[in-house]
């Protein structure tokens, strides 16, 4: 009996055990090394149209009365975007990387919107319609700043679907994610606006502003599909979640309201047209202040400046830290970066910068940011 009873002590403790480590993550997998650059996206298929322009928001239709009449009505707009990008692996060879996400509709003309990072270095690019119709697109313009692209399918009389009001959003009202999760289809899930007005820093370099915060689940595959109201008006573009041990209902949204001027330019130009001040930056860290001996510990560090930009003419030369831009204090590359965007092209602004031991003051008038 007591042999019989150790067995079974045994087993015990070796479940306890497996089942701690299961819920505290023993398992590793090793990261794969950072791939090269990625070749350069597909040409664009169709030109682009100056004279395009958003129809004016919807915000008048009234509630439908349930998520069948929701989804029913948006769902013929929204797309599955399939991607193959060049990758390589540690050897060094190159090997095709299938990617999926999602999109929407916005014109009968073919006219798509999705996120950036769901065609950036794609080599080729394929949207499904709810109908099952498949098609090769092209790449009408691309930013990666606001995360937005459009693209443009050879097709007509598609189904556009009704772009909302984001700004009459309220924190609790319903909403529904509806796109290509996981890559399996297109699949709708509820959820309510959690909070509204929310900034994130998805990367160095790149914070996106005005995110509609949502407990509607976003998979990998939904990026770029649309969040729409119970009117069955997009709302916002599916673009980011945060995922960590404990977290939950935590996805984010790029909101209408800011994708409408972005989505015109990229029709209208192909690129989004910005104040330029012609340096690439990097927030000052503890190892730059000691490569380099900074006389500050916070600012934007210059690594390069463009020949014959505001900059350059304004007297920046690399190594100079930033620390102000029109008396608004830049601790980070991103603050600059902001405060540039945030101001007018052909407008004078004052810098205050440090070279070596020396605080500096200069003054250089901002210009159009030249096409990518």
């Amino acid at each position: 009996m007591a042999k019989k009873a150790n067995i079974r002590y045994l087993l015990a403790s070796l479940i306890l055990i497996l089942s701690l480590c299961l819920g505290s993550g023993c398992f590793y997998v090793e990261a794969p090394p950072s791939p090269p650059p990625s070749p350069p996206p597909p040409d664009v298929t169709a030109p682009t149209n100056p004279d395009w322009t958003l129809p004016p928001a919807e915000g008048q239709n009234p509630p439908l009365p349930d998520f069948i009449s929701v989804v029913a009505k948006v769902k013929p707009s929204v797309v599955a975007i399939n991607t193959e990008v060049v990758t390589y692996d540690i050897f060094n060879r190159p090997f095709t990387q299938e990617g999926a996400g999602s999109g929407w509709i916005i014109d009968k003309d073919g006219h798509i919107v999705t996120n950036n990072h769901v065609i950036e270095g794609a080599r080729s690019i394929t949207v499904t319609l709810a109908d099952g119709r498949t098609f090769p697109a092209g790449i009408v313009g691309a930013d990666a700043l606001t995360d937005l692209a459009v693209l443009k399918v050879d097709s007509t009389n598609l189904p556009a679907v009704n772009i909302g009001d984001s700004s009459k959003l309220r924190i609790g009202e319903w909403v529904l994610t509806i796109g290509n999760a996981l890559g399996m289809g297109i699949t709708a899930k509820e959820g309510i606006v959690s909070r509204l007005g929310v900034s994130i820093q998805v990367s160095s370099g790149q914070t996106l502003y005005d995110l509609i915060e949502t407990s509607a689940p976003i998979n990998p595959g939904n990026s770029g599909g649309p969040l729409v109201n119970m009117a069955g008006e997009v709302i916002g573009i599916t673009s980011v979640k945060l995922a960590a041990v404990e977290v939950e209902g935590l996805g984010y949204a790029i909101s209408s309201n800011t994708a409408r001027p972005i989505i015109e330019e990229l029709i209208q130009k192909g690129y989004v047209v910005r104040p330029w001040l012609g340096v690439v930056l990097r927030t000052v860290e503890q190892w730059l202040v000691v490569r380099y001996e900074l006389a500050v510990d916070k600012g934007a560090f210059v690594t390069e400046v463009a020949s014959n930009s505001p900059a350059d003419k304004a007297g920046l030369a690399p190594g100079d830290v930033i620390v102000s831009l029109n008396g608004t204090e830049t601790a980070t590359a991103e603050d600059l970066i902001q405060a540039i965007h945030s101001s007018e092209i052909g407008q004078e602004v004052k810098i205050t910068f440090w070279r070596g031991d020396t605080k500096n003051t200069t003054y250089a008038i901002l210009a159009e940011r030249p096409p990518p």
